[in-house]
């Protein structure tokens, strides 16, 4: 984006934005660079609900991430019409529905990080702080890690990542990606009635993943998006309707065996990979949490930042 005068995306008008992003839009999430490419005009709405806090980047920044959203064909656009994602001209998935834009482009800047940050292990797990503490949340899909991250922050927790954790090979610090949370299916009337006055962007259906929305997180989460944090818990929840909250220790070998399976890039990093995650285990606490309630939840995991 050329000749940027304004701090972040807020302060562009929708009709700036939408100029912007035809163009190119720079803007910074954590410590990446990313310039956004597209002519559709959905994604427009997407940025300016949830990325407005997100800093604009001056003329001639470096570029982490060249992304491009884009019909596959011109008929395309007319019949059954369908967007792709790109990455410096690469298509790594199959086009989408045209109403699925803003959903591919998060999970697309997902694919991004995950695939080319070799820099940091990378867990999938959501992670939050309070009180100088980051609590890592591992789960699979269904775990319940998003709702509860999103639960958290909604009460005062910073956001890390709701998706991934980046645990640097080199300091052992956490290092945030504070993105907009991903909620899916029940989740998002969840969260919409345990947080009233939450921004959601598009709410999208019948994707792969089902009903989709995206939270916007609060402003000082993004504002913070190059401090790193020290991990002190390793908590691996699970929601289970009518189960009573319990939070159970979990010995260092479990934990470290269960969160190598969580981690996008644990063999690729090998020696590097096992020091910096048995480094991770080694200074939290390790836990198993099942819960089906998000205020006792909410209580338990304030009583063990305390």
């Amino acid at each position: 984006m050329n000749n940027v005068t304004h701090s972040n995306i807020a302060s562009l008008s929708k009709s700036q934005l939408q100029q912007a992003i035809v163009k190119g839009l720079d803007f910074r999430v954590g410590l990446f660079n990313i310039r956004l490419v597209s002519s559709i005009k959905e994604l427009v709405p997407h940025m300016y609900n949830l990325y407005g806090a997100y800093e604009l980047l001056a003329k001639d920044s470096f570029i982490d991430f060249h992304v491009r959203l884009s019909s596959p064909s011109a008929l395309r656009r007319y019949i059954r019409p369908q967007v792709s994602f790109f990455l410096d001209g690469y298509a790594p998935f199959k086009p989408l529905p045209y109403l699925q834009a803003s959903a591919l482009f998060e999970w697309g800047l997902n694919w991004c990080i995950a695939s080319h940050a070799n820099q940091y292990l990378i867990i999938h797990a959501a992670a939050v702080e309070r009180n100088g503490q980051a609590f890592i949340l591992p789960g699979t899909p269904g775990s319940g890690k998003s709702t509860l991250c999103a639960a958290l922050v909604g009460n005062g927790w910073r956001l890390l990542s709701d998706e991934m954790t980046l645990l640097s090979t080199y300091d052992g610090k956490i290092y945030p990606v504070p993105r907009p949370i991903s909620l899916k299916n029940q989740s998002i009337e969840v969260i919409r009635k345990h947080l009233p006055q939450s921004v959601f962007g598009q709410i999208v259906n019948d994707t792969v993943k089902g009903t989709v929305g995206h939270l916007c997180p609060p402003e000082f989460n993004v504002q913070m998006g190059t401090r790193p944090a020290l991990a002190a818990k390793l908590i691996f929840p699970k929601y289970k309707q009518g189960t009573k909250t319990e939070l159970t220790t979990l010995s260092k070998g479990k934990a470290l065996l269960r969160a190598a399976g969580d981690c996008f890039n644990y063999n690729l990093l090998g020696v590097q990979g096992f020091d910096s995650l048995s480094g991770l285990v080694d200074q939290c606490a390790c836990y198993e949490f099942q819960y089906s309630s998000l205020d006792e939840a909410l209580i338990l995991f304030t009583e063990i930042s305390n």
